[in-house]
């Protein structure tokens, strides 16, 4: 067990009646910013698998002006009334507060399913359920997109919409000062268009590969709520298809695994609306602009720690470059 664990059964037993003990407590390896834990709670009930999501050592996170990142608890709130309102996604059991001696954080329940890209779309077990995958995600956004921003909502998430995403990448990609002739294209073509937001609604902020949970059932949940706010919802449309996510698989739009057109279909469908092959690419634009931004800053942290994997990270910078020219040029997503 670890030291943190005695805390963290005391902090349970309100949330889990007839708690008896915690069985295999153990960090995982998956969670780039956050600790992620996974054990098993034996309740009188029988046993419930668990996850525990947990800032680094249990430290509050200082969140800056800057930061597109929400608290925990706030990543646990949006959650929650993401699956009252029947998005799939984990149940959280309970929100630490800081007088439990556990450190910031909240458990919520494990479930089945396989997280990581190279398996989903080339593991045979898939095989039979990969030619759904866009369209099960695209209901699944027209559900996120559905929740209510009740009172709640509005006063913990950000609101962050698309001309303020643009000037925040701006900044960023200035204060470089490393010039990308292609990036200052794909900033002149994105802000008319992106200026042209039609709605406000819940977005996840980060729906992927690594945090969309797949089983040979077919979509299962989404992970990893940390980017949640209110802004517009094409964001969350054009993240997935991003050329970055589909693994080398690029005449698959949708993750390397589907079609755009299905994924459109199956938002429209689920209640999400009717969204252009135009209005998505300029998303898949911005996404594409910023992953590459995204890689010029890994280029920035590898001078000060020299670290081979953000090396590695930063040269694909000149991947996106390439995306973008096939995206505003040749007009081929």
């Amino acid at each position: 067990m670890n030291d943190f664990a005695p805390a963290l059964e005391r902090a349970l037993k309100p949330s889990l009646p007839g708690l008896q003990g915690l069985n295999g407590l153990t960090r995982l390896s998956g969670g780039a910013s956050q600790e992620t834990w996974s054990f098993d709670a034996v309740c009188d009930g029988g046993v419930i698998p668990l996850i525990l999501r947990r800032a680094p050592d249990g430290q509050p996170r200082v969140i800056t002006e800057t930061s597109t990142a929400v608290p925990l608890a706030t990543e646990a709130i949006a959650i929650e009334a993401s699956r009252t309102a029947g998005v799939r996604a984990p149940r959280v059991r309970h929100v630490l507060k800081p007088e439990e001696g556990v450190g910031e954080g909240y458990v919520m329940d494990r479930l089945q399913g396989e997280t990581i890209a190279r398996k989903i779309l080339r593991d045979k077990e898939f095989d039979a359920i990969r030619p759904d995958l866009a369209r099960q995600c695209g209901e699944e956004l027209a559900r996120i997109h559905a929740v209510e921003l009740t009172p709640e909502l509005r006063k913990v998430l950000p609101v962050v919409d698309g001309p303020t995403q643009l000037r925040r990448y701006r900044d960023m990609y200035d204060l470089y000062n490393y010039p990308h002739p292609m990036f200052e294209i794909a900033f002149k073509w994105l802000e008319p268009r992106m200026a042209q937001a039609k709605r406000q609604a819940l977005v996840h902020g980060d729906f992927r590969h690594g945090n969309l949970l797949i089983s040979p059932r077919g979509y299962e949940a989404v992970l990893d709520w940390e980017l949640a706010h209110i802004g517009d919802p094409l964001e969350d449309i054009g993240w997935i298809c991003t050329n970055t996510w589909r693994f080398g698989v690029q005449e698959k739009v949708v993750g390397g695994f589907g079609d755009l057109q299905d994924l459109l279909a199956g938002y429209e469908i689920a209640g999400g609306g009717t969204i252009s092959i135009d209005d998505a690419r300029t998303w898949i634009v911005y996404g594409s602009l910023k992953w590459g931004i995204m890689c010029m800053s890994m280029y920035q942290g590898f001078l000060r720690d020299h670290s081979v994997e953000r090396a590695a990270i930063g040269r694909r910078s000149s991947e996106t470059e390439v995306d973008l020219i096939n995206l505003i040029i040749r007009g081929k997503i």
